[in-house]
């Protein structure tokens, strides 16, 4: 197996107002956001544009689940489909089955501490 994480590819957490917390941030920090959150942009080692998601979710989402904690975090990876099989044979939960949309495939995971894990392989062209 190549390389596993390649980054952060977002942050996500639970707040009571999502709205306000973006306005917040937005005041206050300079975050562009939109009802999404915010999208970082920079660039790999080799030069390629690539981004990171902050986004705050409502505190009754779903999208966290099984995992009861107020966050998630989200990691850029290669080759998603391989590595939820080497992970899968290292004995790492995998939760739900690969998820493809224009912008990349997800897959998610249980860490030690039952947080649920997005990974992601991103197709960053689909933000420009």
């Amino acid at each position: 197996m190549e390389k596993r994480v390649t980054g952060i590819g977002g942050l996500f957490f639970k707040t009571r107002n999502p709205k306000a917390t973006r306005e917040w941030y937005k005041k206050h920090l300079g975050f562009s956001t939109d009802d999404y959150g915010f999208t970082f942009w920079w660039k790999d080692q080799l030069g390629k544009d690539c981004t990171t998601q902050w986004s705050p979710f409502p505190e009754d989402t779903k999208y966290y689940e099984p995992s009861k904690k107020d966050f998630m975090f989200n990691y850029r990876v290669e080759n998603l489909k391989k590595l939820l099989e080497v992970l899968k044979e290292e004995g790492v939960t995998v939760v739900g089955d690969i998820q493809e949309y224009e912008y990349g495939k997800f897959g998610w995971i249980l860490d030690n501490d039952g947080n649920k894990i997005e990974l992601w392989e991103p197709v960053d062209s689909a933000f420009l």
